[in-house]
């Protein structure tokens, strides 16, 4: 489970990670991240109604926070995550959401870190 203290929650953190970050897409995801100068990392999601009612858009938000979870520590520091989920989330297996977002994750970090 993701600290409390590690969430985005306003709308101009996502709007200023999705614009000036590192963007990497996959077929059930797109992840985007940028470097600040502080030290703690955040992560956000965003699942919108294109991937379906409310039942199947929390079903995919705790799947991404379940697979971000593991990877928050390995996060350079004060990097800034958001994970926007596509229509394909809501059928994808676990293992497959799951290789996307650490394949996604993995190139926007190595792009970051050029």
């Amino acid at each position: 489970m993701l600290p409390a203290d590690s969430r985005m929650r306003a709308a101009s953190d996502f709007e200023s990670v999705m614009r000036r970050g590192f963007k990497s897409g996959r077929v059930t995801v797109v992840v985007y991240l940028a470097r600040t100068a502080e030290p703690t990392r955040f992560v956000g999601f965003a699942v919108s109604k294109a991937v379906g009612g409310a039942v199947v858009r929390n079903r995919v938000r705790r799947r991404l926070r379940a697979i971000i979870a593991g990877e928050l520590p390995t996060l350079p520091a004060g990097a800034r995550v958001v994970v926007r989920a596509l229509p394909a989330a809501a059928t994808a297996p676990f293992a497959a959401l799951s290789s996307d977002v650490h394949s996604a994750l993995a190139t926007a970090c190595a792009r970051a870190a050029a």
